[in-house]
């Protein structure tokens, strides 16, 4: 299984919750008590046990879900090694991509050799470029970058569309609260106006941001908007590690974030989508203000 930043930031949190209270091989984890734990949705939480799960950490229950394989002292210290230097190699690989400097199709061994990959390393690359969007395998060789947005032109393109289509889906007839999974990203945007913004990486704050939008655009029930949204995240995400906001800047607009979860939890939905429209006009702006 391949991991974002956010599925590997949860599993790494839940290696630290089974540490913490000592709990033995056998030991249920339920989805939603650990959503609840941690304070996010279950989606991220079901990614975190899955990837667990692949390194034995937790295996499948016979009654459903997931036990507890490991016994405290068998857990690993950290569940990253140097989290630093791998991320650091991501980003590098996609500013060259971003650059023009890789080649739309690449091998094992040319990526290896231009980033000084061990074998490991490399597979846990590909996974997660795999798993963002960005590269996938060729049948029998090889591997290829898939289309990305490379142009201010097409990056304020992707803007203009979503403030087409994500406040009118806050106004669709069929928009039904996912109040659970509103509260906990809302709770996770409130963090990050408390301090964590300063902690996190660029690909963590954009996959935390993203999947806000995608968890608002998700209530509406209304497939092609959800699809819509979904595909300019993949497509924008290299773009976005470069014109990621200064912190101060982003904490404004993760406070913006809490403003229209909470106006969609009071049930002020049009308040909520004039703000949301606001919100992406003002961010358009800002990222594109000073583009590279």
């Amino acid at each position: 299984m391949t991991a974002s930043p956010l599925v590997n930031q949860i599993a790494s949190q839940m290696v630290e919750y089974i540490r913490n209270h000592g709990f033995e091989p056998g030991t249920r984890l339920p989805e939603r008590r650990m959503a609840e734990e941690l304070r996010v949705s279950r989606s991220p939480v079901r990614g975190a046990l899955q990837l667990l799960a692949q390194d034995g950490v937790v295996g499948p229950s016979e009654r459903g879900g997931f036990v507890v394989l490991k016994s405290v002292d068998e857990l690993p210290v950290s569940w990253t090694e140097g989290p630093a230097g791998r991320e650091e190699t991501y980003l590098r690989v996609a500013r060259d991509r971003l650059n023009g400097e890789l080649p739309d199709r690449i091998t094992e061994k040319e990526l290896a050799r231009r980033y000084e990959l061990t074998r490991s390393e490399l597979t846990e690359l590909l996974r997660r470029m795999t798993q963002e969007g960005w590269i996938d395998r060729l049948p029998g060789y090889g591997w290829e970058f898939l289309p990305m947005l490379t142009s201010m032109k097409m990056y304020q393109d992707s803007y203009h569309f979503r403030l087409v289509i994500e406040p009118a889906a806050i106004l669709e007839p069929t928009f039904e609260l996912d109040r659970p999974a509103l509260e906990a990203s809302r709770d996770a945007q409130q963090r990050l106006v408390d301090g964590e913004i300063w902690k996190v990486s660029n690909a963590e704050l954009f996959d935390l941001n993203s999947h806000h939008h995608e968890v608002i655009i998700g209530c509406s029930r209304n497939s092609y908007y959800v699809d819509a949204l979904q595909r300019i995240d993949r497509t924008r995400r290299l773009i976005e590690y470069r014109q990621t906001l200064q912190r101060e800047q982003g904490i404004i607009r993760c406070r913006e974030h809490v403003q229209i979860a909470n106006l969609l939890l009071d049930g002020d939905n049009a308040r909520a989508s004039s703000l949301l429209s606001r919100h992406l006009a003002t961010v358009s702006v800002e990222k594109t203000a000073h583009a590279p």
